[in-house]
């Protein structure tokens, strides 16, 4: 089972051709134990991108970095039910980017983390 990530953010660390890495700070959303991150710039984003090309892949989690699997989501109904967590929780703090985080196009770059793993110093 993926490690259940409550964190507001997660920094998602992608590599480049070059052998370089970038960070990003990114929303995650959990659903029945699987993790779920979002592009919210759609496909225009760089990291999605990389991501999409299969590039190396890492997340930081209460300071543990950790390599990772991102699987695009192409089932409508479960993107939908990944924009309903996405409001659950962080709708109230920040409306307007959770509209932006649900638009069509940051919806579409959907993707589940896989390979996570456990990082037992999580709260459950």
């Amino acid at each position: 089972m993926n490690t259940v990530m409550n964190d507001a953010e997660i920094v998602l660390w992608v590599r480049h051709a070059d052998g370089r890495w970038s960070a990003r700070t990114v929303w995650v959303v959990v659903l029945d134990g699987e993790a779920y991150v979002r592009s919210a710039f759609g496909p225009r984003s760089a990291w999605y991108r990389r991501v999409l090309r299969h590039a190396d892949t890492e997340v930081e989690v209460a300071g543990v970095r950790l390599s990772v699997s991102l699987q695009p989501v192409e089932d409508l109904a479960l993107v939908q039910r990944v924009s309903g967590a996405y409001r659950a929780k962080y709708g109230l703090s920040w409306p307007g980017p959770v509209e932006s985080m649900n638009a069509h196009e940051a919806a579409a770059t959907t993707m589940r983390l896989t390979n996570v793993g456990q990082v037992p110093q999580l709260p459950a």
